[in-house]
This record gives structure tokens, sequence and C-alpha cells, in this order.
């Protein structure tokens, strides 16, 4: 009687084992079937493409279930990625999620022992690449001995990354695409558009002068040499050029 008891037992605790585990594996098939993600959108972007992106977020084996991705990525932050802050990831629907980036917010870079390195609006060094990322102009004429990760780029006067963070958002408005962006001694600026120089001078009526330039730019297409806006004012379009 004993052993049939305990064999009956035996059966009923399999039985309810192999129902439990069938009902897992029914349920995870059914999650993995209903909960694929099909759809992506990725917005605040502009370093790295969707598709890099994508990559990084979902690069996982289950990473492309919805449900999944939703247990790996809650109350965290995604801080890995190089001129990334951070990313946001929300499940929109089983099917579908909306990857938000948030970027550092770059001002230029510098030329370092053969690195770029790329600072923010307060001239703090954010990020250290060995390759150059479109967008972002060269900061050249400023003097420094030495380029710290994580720490203000040591030049003498620390209030021209004002004056470099306004030159660079206003081209940015405008859609001027400059790719350096020099200060002489006295931190006069000349902004480098192809063969063309813009000689903008020091920041006053600086969002005057780059308002204009937009205009004068296409006219100057092809050519080679020296646009003097110095002397612009909002009252005179006291600009030349001297063609090289």
């Amino acid at each position: 009687m004993k052993k049939q008891r305990k064999h009956k037992v035996r059966l009923i605790i399999l039985i309810a084992v192999c129902t439990v585990l069938v009902g897992l594996a029914g349920t995870g098939l059914y999650i993995w079937k209903n909960y694929r993600i099909t759809t992506v959108y990725v917005e605040g972007n502009t370093h790295y493409s969707d598709e890099e992106i994508i990559d990084y977020v979902m690069g996982g084996r289950f990473a492309h279930n919805s449900i999944v991705l939703s247990f790996m990525y809650r109350n965290k932050e995604i801080t890995s990625i190089p001129f990334v802050q951070a990313m946001d990831i929300k499940i929109l629907s089983r099917d579908t999620v909306k990857i938000m980036v948030y970027e550092k917010s770059l001002a230029g870079y510098v030329n370092y022992l053969g690195r770029y390195f790329y600072f923010d609006k307060d001239g703090i060094v954010v990020e250290s690449a060995a390759q150059r990322t479109d967008g972002i102009p060269q900061v050249s004429g400023l003097s420094f001995e030495s380029v710290t990760l994580y720490e203000p780029l040591p030049i003498e006067d620390s209030s021209v990354f004002g004056s470099i963070l306004s030159i660079t958002q206003l081209l940015s408005k405008y859609k001027l695409a400059a790719e350096r962006i020099f200060f002489s001694e006295d931190y006069e600026m000349t902004v480098y558009f192809g063969n063309v120089r813009v000689i903008l001078g020091t920041s006053d009526y600086i969002d005057e002068k780059v308002t204009r330039l937009q205009h004068i730019l296409p006219s100057l297409a092809g050519k080679s040499g020296v646009l003097d806006m110095r002397d612009y004012q909002d009252t005179s379009d006291n600009v030349t050029f001297t063609e090289d």
C-alpha cells in the first residue's frame, strides 16, 4: 500500500511538473512569437546612424523581444557609447519600440598628439577619438600644453568657449558647414569653408554677421579667397572679398 501510495504521489508530482513545464513553454513560445520587435524608431541621433544605434541596443540574442528589452533597460541608463549622454528605451506596443538618444553637447574639437579631443560648451573635454566625426568643427589657434579627458581645456581665457558655442550654434542654425574655426592671439575668429576663409573678428554682431554670411557664401562657390566681415554691423554692410 505504501509503495503504491508513493508511486501515486510521484506520478501526480511528475504530471504537475510536466504540466507547468508545458505551460511555461507554451507561454514562452507565445511571447517569443507575438512580442517580436518589427518596428524601431530612433530619435535624437546625429553622430550615429539609426542602424548603429539599433545594433547597439538590440545586439543581444533575445533583445529583439519587447518584453525582454523592457527588462534589460528598466531603470538603466546607457552611457557607454561615445558622444552619447544617455538613451531611453520606450516600448510603444508589443512589436514597436522607440529609442531616444540624448547626445553630448559638443562645441568643437582640438587635434592633439594624433587624436581628436572633443569639448563641450564649458570647455570640458568629453570625448577622445582616433577618427574625426563629421559635423563638428576643428578649433585651432588656442594655446595649451596638455589635454585631459573630463577636465577643462587648459587655455588662458576660458570665455572663448562661449564664442565657440555661439558660432557653432549659429552655423548649425543656418546649415553652414565649417571645417575649422581659427582664433588669433587676440581671439578674433576666422572660419574656414573649403577654400574660403571668413574673418568674423570678435563676437560683436556675431548673429548679424552669420545671418549675412548665409546669403554671401553661395555666391562664392568654387572661389578661393578671404571674406572680411570684421567691420560688419547691423546698420552697415561693410564686407569685402579678396580672391586668391
